[in-house]
């Protein structure tokens, strides 16, 4: 009888070592599973791909970075039209040709290394779902610089000025398209209604932690994640300055390939990871004094016979963010070597300014007048942009040659 005692109670030690065993695995487990944990712990932007999906198809999709020690964000939109050689099928074709509703990774992944950057999330809406959406946050607030007069179902859809979008009136906004506006005036209106999305899930973001409104709310959303993961990743959102947020758009050059029209990444998509490098560090730079809100301006002159180029180097730029206000030619079409006249009074700047084309020629607002080097008198240059960039001949079309 002792044995078969002491034998039961070494089984109920063992039982118990067991539980406790497991139970701190899977306290450890969970703790570095965590994704907000990690990504906040690990001091990183955070990058959430955001899809708002119609019939099976991205409508759009977004890129969501933000960096939660200094609240900024900034937003990539990427055209389902995009054209690359996809891995996956062994072809060139559009982007979204790899997106699956019900297995979105691969269609993720693509999307990182075209950004070069890991993507921590990704979240699908439903037009249907967003509808839902916008009328439990109690609208998106718009302005809305024109009517827009055109009928639908015999009603006007949108007069013009601050506009409250309820979620019919949200799904009609993003969806629909007039026969003379242009791709971009499109993209350009689904773009400012996403950052008024997120700017509203902001404002409501206490009402959607109430227990009813969350279970409503997170039921609309497709991510992998549990509710309290995606609260928690909203609890963050709610920091953003949505105010604040840039957003650009992955560009390209047109071309038609087995007869579809696809945009193919500037430089074989060299350019865009340049560009989202340089936001990145700019999310993550500690402000100083309104020196990081300042948009500086540019003034492109072409002082080449490539023509074109001007156009050209003007997108470049405004691919990283500067306000190009004037395109045109220079004085003369024979200047051999690239320079940058700064008109800023920031030499840190102009020096940044000058390295997304590598020119190591920059005049400052002090030089001698007559510079012999270049052969220009930059007194002739009157003050209408923080910089001038003259073309020469030793640019590339990306970078200035040595």
């Amino acid at each position: 009888m002792k044995k078969i005692k002491f034998d039961a109670s070494a089984l109920l030690l063992v039982l118990i070592g067991l539980l406790l065993a497991a139970g701190i695995v899977f306290v450890v487990f969970s703790f570095r599973t965590d994704p907000i944990r990690e990504s906040l712990t690990g001091d990183r932007v955070i990058n959430t791909l955001f899809v708002i999906e119609d019939k099976g198809k991205p409508l759009c999709s977004y890129v969501l970075m933000y960096y939660p020690a200094t609240k900024r964000a900034a937003v990539f939109d990427v055209p389902g039209s995009l054209g690359l050689i996809i891995q996956s099928i062994n072809r060139v074709d559009r982007i979204d040709t790899i997106y699956d509703p019900r297995r979105i990774g691969p269609f993720t992944t693509e999307i990182g290394n075209l950004l070069g950057i890991e993507m921590s999330f990704s979240i699908v809406i439903t037009l249907e779902s967003l509808g839902k959406i916008t009328d439990l946050i109690e609208g998106v607030e718009l302005f809305i610089p024109s009517p827009v007069n055109e009928y639908q179902n015999g009603y006007i859809i949108f007069p013009s000025g601050v506009n409250s979008l309820d979620g019919d009136k949200a799904k009609v906004y993003i969806t629909y398209e007039l026969p003379e506006e242009s791709s971009e005036l499109v993209n350009f209106r689904r773009q400012r209604f996403f950052i008024g999305l997120i700017k509203r899930l902001g404002e409501q973001n206490q009402f959607l932690n109430n227990p009813q409104a969350a279970q409503i709310f997170h039921s609309l959303l497709k991510s992998g994640m549990n509710q309290k993961t995606e609260s928690r990743l909203f609890d963050e959102f709610a920091g953003i300055d949505a105010d604040r947020i840039s957003i650009q758009s992955v560009g390209g050059n047109l071309r038609e390939v087995s007869g579809q029209d696809l945009i193919f990444p500037h430089f074989d998509g060299s350019l865009i990871k340049e560009i989202v490098r340089q936001t990145l560090a700019a999310l993550v730079r500690p402000a100083e004094s309104t020196l990081g809100d300042r948009v500086f301006t540019v003034e492109v002159q072409n002082g080449t016979t490539v023509t074109g180029l001007a156009g050209r180097t003007a997108e470049l730029f405004r691919g990283f963010g500067y306000d190009i206000i004037s395109i045109g030619n220079a004085d003369r079409n024979d200047y051999e070597k690239t320079f940058i006249i700064d008109r800023s009074g920031y030499e840190e700047v102009a020096k940044t300014f000058a390295d997304v084309i590598r020119c190591k020629n920059i005049r400052f607002d002090t030089p001698e007048p007559a510079d012999t080097e270049i052969g220009v008198d930059i007194r002739n240059y009157e003050y209408r942009a923080d910089f001038v960039l003259i073309i020469g001949r030793d640019f590339n079309g990306r970078y200035v040659s040595e």
